[in-house]
């Protein structure tokens, strides 16, 4: 089957140069490797594509990841949102020991300019040669975003244990707060006499909320929730908010250790709400 602008089956219509799954003209939230895996079943359809063919579509052979892992996370995901099941599938049928299969019926929508493009370059023997030489791929597809390749190198167990850890730290801030409230009290007031009740309420009302929010972070990252990337995307923002009023929390001990090492310390609690994006986005990465 030729490569395709655009592939159409039912209410979606995938847009391959775009990386975009569309539902009656609405854009879908996916993510870039259940996308790639729903594009390498449209090339094919009513044909069973190898696990293997989809690993060496997703990731180079020299990537170090959990295959099966994330080609099981990729696969829910794109499950998800066409409202398929794998029990009683209506589009991608899974062939147990070999791969998967769609089972709808697909239409290949492409541009007249570019199928004639390509027809020129086919009966061009020079630029035939440079095809071959360059393979060229859609925006998005086979390949990492720039963003992506920017980030750390480190294993994806790594990564989620960092990320656990810092979320441990906080739930410790925040119980330490909530246990010796007294001392939270009189520390506001010492800060700033006349906020300092106002200053007791912010630190006491987010401790709490902090407390939740962790557990489900802590949580969800151990049981590896294969839709916490977007969870966490939707709550940074709040996260981020919150975090930041935490940072501030050192300069209520600053009688005990001192300014400098209060601002110090504020200063690397500033740092930790990006530190915990760019893990997230390492997690999901390898995810």
């Amino acid at each position: 089957m030729p490569p395709a602008l655009k592939y159409k089956f039912d209410q979606f219509e995938a847009d391959v140069n775009a990386a975009e799954l569309l539902r009656g003209g609405t854009r879908l939230k996916l993510q870039m490797q259940p996308f790639q895996v729903l594009v390498a079943l449209l090339e094919r359809p009513k044909e069973v594509i190898t696990r293997e063919e989809l690993r060496l579509r997703l990731w180079p052979e020299d990537t170090f990841v959990d295959f099966d892992h994330g080609l099981n996370t990729a696969m829910v995901k794109l499950r998800d949102v066409l409202g398929d099941s794998a029990g009683n599938p209506r589009y991608v049928e899974t062939i147990a020991k070999r791969g998967y299969r769609f089972l709808g019926n697909v239409q290949i929508i492409q541009e007249p300019g570019i199928a004639q493009a390509a027809a020129g370059a086919v009966a061009s023997p020079g630029s035939a040669a440079t095809d071959n030489a360059q393979p060229s791929a859609p925006a998005g597809i086979g390949a990492h975003s720039p963003a992506e390749t920017e980030l750390p190198r480190a294993s994806r167990s790594a990564s989620r244990l960092l990320f656990v850890l810092v979320q441990i730290m906080y739930l410790i801030f925040y119980l330490s707060a909530l246990f010796d409230w007294h001392a939270l009290d009189r520390a506001a007031f010492m800060i700033w006499p006349r906020a300092g009740q106002f200053i007791f309420v912010v630190f006491l009302v987010t401790a709490m909320v902090g407390v939740a929010v962790r557990l489900y972070l802590i949580t969800a990252t151990s049981f590896d929730y294969h839709l916490l990337g977007e969870k966490y995307r939707i709550i940074f923002p709040g996260l981020f908010l919150l975090d930041m009023t935490w940072a501030l929390a050192p300069f209520l001990l600053a009688d005990r250790m001192g300014p400098g090492l209060a601002l110090g310390s504020s200063a690397a609690l500033i740092y930790l709400p990006f530190a915990q994006r760019v893990l997230m986005k390492m997690i999901q990465r390898r995810s």
